[in-house]
């Protein structure tokens, strides 16, 4: 990229981080230094302002950088993730989102623990917790590894890893400094910069077909190297029947793994009420089902005006294919509008990375501190040090995510988040239905629910393609994969259930009735909710 290109667009991406360092500064002044807001922002915000925060929240980099490449490269396939998303918002809504918001505080655990014995549970789910989050931190490095080597016209090392370094610094600011009320905000403006960028994008993709979606498909169709193949399902999920069973894997993951996602659902815990919770997430769906309509516009465009063999040259898993559509529209390398356009969709793109894994990492060190530490250490009558200690976790967690960022900055953003999604899917839904459902549900059926849903789906990545045995594996020189697939998903999730179902008909435990009839009362009407 030329000198304009990396001029313009790091003025533009230092311009975000300095409004949100100063709206994290000026939260900072004015905390309280309570719990309530540390996690929650002093459950102030409104549906409306909570709603482009949970979608600021979900259309990560994943959402933007790689859904759009994975169509670009495989097309009809690519498109599973944009509906995958999509669909999961559904599971949230009518499941989730009202019953959780009544039942908790702060985090999944909260809800779980309303009926069982704390310290296990909590232990159960805060590590639970933890795994997903640093997970989906690690696609979000990647993205910004990928997206700084771009700008900076090198694929080497270099580049990526100090970008991995500095957004993990910003995000450790982020959510040790402003908590849940600054990194509220910053979703919320990443969002309108998110949301009016594809807009643009997508005007000016159909602009250039005037309108004519069928001529978009038929070009990127042309453009793909595989014909009518590209607008076909099987061109990357049918070549044989292990990868039939990775699509109907990864279909599973991408639509139950939202409703246990830690970062959505401790955004619950922000607005008034539970009816304000169910709003948010009305809110939500409107702009989050926008959005992924768009990047199927995008993926396409992407196809077709750059072509995919130039994406898949740029960067082998496609997390470049928003950036070049950027630069062809407005007029190609080395042009004043090619030049403006791709400044604006790197810089917007790199904002996304850095809202995202600010949410991402208050609520991993949410889980840390108000369950993991609140079980194992804290004495009581110290109300106030589950902040300290979730400042110092989210620094931690922070160096966990970039050394794993570094190392998987090869992978396709969205890929990763699918893995993440599985196990969110394995180990947090079975033990959150369970317990929101189930009259005869006990503590060891919660534990054995997320163990057996965590462990599983951790170990089955390890053994997976993703590690090893294919020259796309993070370690392409070693060879111990065991398991075809490369999302775990379809063996993983019912194991969380089975495990859930076994733990409890095997337990001496007695259900207690009264709990659970008051988690249920609470539950459904909000009576006795924080």
């Amino acid at each position: 990229m030329t000198g304009d290109h990396q001029t313009l667009a790091l003025l533009l991406f230092s311009g975000f981080v300095a409004v949100t360092l100063a709206i994290t500064t000026w939260v900072s002044r004015h905390r309280h230094g309570s719990p309530e807001e540390f996690y929650a922002g002093g459950r102030l915000f409104s549906p409306m302002e909570n709603g482009f925060a949970i979608a600021g929240d979900y259309m990560s980099a994943a959402s933007f950088l790689g859904i759009s490449g994975l169509i670009a490269l495989y097309g009809y396939d690519g498109m599973l993730y944009s509906v995958g998303f999509l669909v999961a918002w559904l599971v949230v809504l009518l499941l989730v989102a009202e019953l959780v918001r009544n039942c908790g505080r702060f985090t999944l655990a909260d809800v779980v623990a309303a009926r069982m014995r704390e310290r296990p549970v909590r232990i159960a789910a805060g590590t639970s917790s933890v795994a997903v989050s640093v997970l989906y931190l690690v696609a979000q490095m990647v993205g910004a590894g990928t997206l700084v080597a771009l700008l900076l016209g090198g694929s080497g090392t270099a580049a990526q890893s100090w970008a991995v370094i500095g957004v993990g610094a910003l995000m450790v600011i982020y959510v040790s400094l402003g908590g849940m009320r600054a990194t509220t905000w910053i979703q919320i403006v990443k969002a309108v910069l998110l949301l009016g960028g594809t807009i643009a994008l997508t005007v000016l993709v159909l602009l250039r077909f005037h309108g004519d979606f069928n001529r978009l498909l038929l070009t990127a169709a042309e453009r793909s190297g595989h014909g009518e193949a590209f607008l076909a399902p099987g061109l990357a999920y049918g070549s044989d029947l292990t990868a039939r069973f990775d699509f109907i894997s990864l279909g599973l993951a991408l639509v139950l793994g939202t409703a246990g996602l830690p970062h959505i659902l401790s955004r619950f815990y922000t607005v008034p009420t539970a009816r304000a919770a169910r709003r948010s997430v009305v809110w939500s769906i409107g702009l989050i089902g926008g959005f992924y309509l768009m990047t199927i516009v995008l993926g396409f465009g992407a196809a077709a005006l750059v072509g995919s063999d130039t994406v898949r040259a740029s960067n082998a898993s496609g997390n470049t294919a928003v950036p070049l559509l950027a630069l062809d529209l407005g007029g190609g390398a080395g042009s004043t509008g090619g030049t403006v356009l791709f400044a604006v969709v790197a810089a917007v793109a790199f904002a996304t990375i850095l809202a995202v894994v600010a949410g991402i990492t208050l609520a991993s060190s949410a889980s840390v501190s108000h369950d993991l530490y609140a079980s194992l250490r804290r004495r009581r009558g110290e109300p106030y040090s589950e902040v300290a200690v979730a400042r110092i976790a989210a620094v931690g967690i922070g160096v966990v995510a970039i050394a794993l960022g570094l190392l998987a900055r090869d992978l396709n953003v969205a890929f990763l988040v699918g893995l993440a999604f599985a196990v969110a899917a394995s180990a947090n839904l079975p033990v959150l239905l369970y317990s929101l459902f189930w009259r005869g549900f006990t503590t060891r059926g919660a534990v054995w629910a997320v163990y057996g849903g965590l462990v599983p789906a951790v170990v089955l990545v390890l053994v997976s393609p993703v590690v090893s045995g294919s020259p796309e594996s993070l370690f392409p020189g070693v060879d111990f994969q065991v398991f075809p697939l490369q999302n775990p998903g379809l063996v993983s999730i019912p194991l969380g259930f089975l495990a859930g179902w076994l733990g409890t008909v095997t337990s001496g435990d007695t259900p207690d009735e009264a709990r659970h009839a008051e988690t249920e009362v609470r539950s459904l009407t909000g009576a006795g909710a924080v």
